[in-house]
């Protein structure tokens, strides 16, 4: 499966995102994603130590910065 298919499949889930030169991760709903990989998340908070660090809203994320999505789990 191709990685740009993979993520499109998580459109409408909750993901973990690091970047590039970052210490804290995003984690936010999938709201869209193209074909560069640029993410559109919903309900995005910064996370920084395990811990929230604060609340960003709606964010858009250009792919080349991107260096790890991750699904979160269900509960």
């Amino acid at each position: 499966m191709f990685p740009n298919k993979k993520v499109q499949s998580l459109v409408g889930r909750e993901i973990h995102v690091e970047m590039k030169g970052e210490q804290c991760v995003l984690e936010g709903v999938l709201t869209s994603v193209d074909d560069y990989l640029n993410l559109h998340l919903n309900g995005a908070n910064e996370i920084l130590q395990g811990e929230k660090k604060r609340s960003l809203g709606s964010v858009i994320l250009r792919g080349n910065n991107v260096v790890l999505i991750n699904p979160l789990k269900n509960e």
